[in-house]
């Protein structure tokens, strides 16, 4: 009876210890529980914080490149809409004279198409199918293309036919007077008063910028001359916007420089001249 109770005794104080033990510390899934919840919300918050930073990295991404990638297109766009224009008023509007170089292109037609012809003296050019030549001289290459496609819609159905301007050689221009490299210039392109100056050396030291002259020949054959104040235009005063047609003169005049060395040059031969007269 003793060791009955003995042995209920320890079973019972077993038991209070167990229980105050578990209900100190959580079980093993209420700790699975806490630690997912745990787990998924820093996952959730690192998740936030990645997307948060990563968002920013991208919009700065489209917002650098988009707009820069915009921009620079705008910017090419815009180029080629101003230097479009300036050379095609060129050459569209070019009549065609002895010593220039043009392109027939037949499309599809191989054997009708032609390169690099050189306009002779005459201005007549001779072409397959076109025996007796076609008078291209005072005519721009549109023109001479509409010609030839008359001619050779008696022998090809529909024919697409282009010409085009490879060498420009009958365009001529002169600029005289006080400049490094005075002459006969040949005309490529559209040129101003400032550029033909400056492909003829730039003027010189006893060149007056002031008051250059363009002759311009009118069509009852006189000259008309046209002030040009290169000074201003250098200095940013005055736009550069007076252009050359074929055939202009460009005068670069003498300054007081010029005057005082064309007066001292005259005394040494003054001077020259006494000592053989045997005088001072």
């Amino acid at each position: 009876m003793k060791q009955l109770l003995t042995h209920t005794l320890v079973l019972a104080i077993a038991a209070a210890i167990t229980v105050s033990t578990f209900a100190q510390s959580p079980n093993n899934a209420t700790r699975q529980r806490r630690t997912r919840a745990d787990g998924a919300q820093q996952g959730a918050d690192s998740g936030a914080a990645k997307s948060s930073d990563a968002k920013p990295e991208a919009n700065k991404t489209i917002q650098e490149v988009t707009p820069d990638g915009k921009t620079n297109r705008n910017g090419q766009d815009s180029d080629e809409a101003a230097i479009v224009p300036y050379y095609n008023n060129f050459f569209t509007s070019y009549r065609l004279g002895p010593e220039d170089v043009i392109s027939v292109n037949v499309f599809g037609q191989d054997r009708y198409t032609k390169q690099g012809i050189k306009i002779p003296p005459s201005g007549r050019i001779y072409l397959a199918l076109i025996p007796d030549g076609i008078f291209v001289n005072g005519k721009t290459v549109d023109q001479v293309a509409g010609l030839i496609k008359k001619r050779y819609e008696e022998f090809i159905i529909d024919p697409q036919v282009s010409v085009s301007l490879d060498q420009a050689g009958s365009y001529r221009y002169s600029v005289v007077g006080d400049v490094a490299v005075p002459g006969i210039k040949l005309m490529t392109r559209r040129l101003s008063v400032s550029e033909a100056v400056a492909e003829a050396g730039g003027v010189l030291q006893t060149g007056n910028r002031s008051k250059i002259v363009v002759l311009r020949k009118q069509e009852d054959g006189t000259l008309k001359p046209i002030p040009v104040k290169l000074s201003a235009v250098y200095k940013g005063l005055a736009p550069d916007s007076v252009y050359l047609l074929p055939g202009d003169q460009v005068i670069v005049p003498g300054n007081k420089l010029k005057k005082l060395q064309t007066i001292l040059g005259f005394g040494q031969v003054m001077t020259f001249a006494n000592l053989f007269r045997g005088g001072w």
